[in-house]
């Protein structure tokens, strides 16, 4: 599937080979609710009804506004949330975003993209 841009144009979706939902944010992105809600949109849209695993990549994403930190925790087709960064304040957006919320389900920070996939990953797998 061909990448799939947000309205408002700051980030696109698409679903990996591997059937993993990917939302990868713009860089020196300034999200707004408004942003967040148009992206639970279209994942819904692209997912049709079926839950998968999300990795959002929050890798250049400059900030992230208050209501768009309380927006994170609308319910979307993501079974569990793997934020992805690569510095100190992505850690930081991602910990505030994560703090005092009831989030929609199972939510963790990485800095590497193969951790992150992994852990996404490991839920499908079968229990022996």
């Amino acid at each position: 599937m061909k990448p799939i841009t947000v309205d408002g144009g700051k980030g696109t979706v698409d679903i990996s080979a591997e059937g993993v939902l990917l939302l990868v944010w713009n860089p020196e992105t300034v999200l707004a609710a408004d942003d967040v809600h148009a992206a639970i949109s279209k994942i819904n849209e692209v997912a049709d009804g079926v839950e998968y695993p999300m990795l959002i990549d929050i890798t250049h994403t400059r900030a992230v506004t208050r209501q768009a930190k309380s927006a994170f925790s609308t319910k979307c087709a993501a079974s569990r949330i793997a934020l992805l960064g690569s510095n100190p304040v992505n850690r930081v957006i991602a910990n505030f975003a994560m703090a005092r919320r009831t989030l929609p389900c199972p939510t963790r920070f990485f800095a590497s993209r193969d951790e992150a996939m992994a852990w996404l990953l490991e839920a499908r797998r079968p229990v022996a």
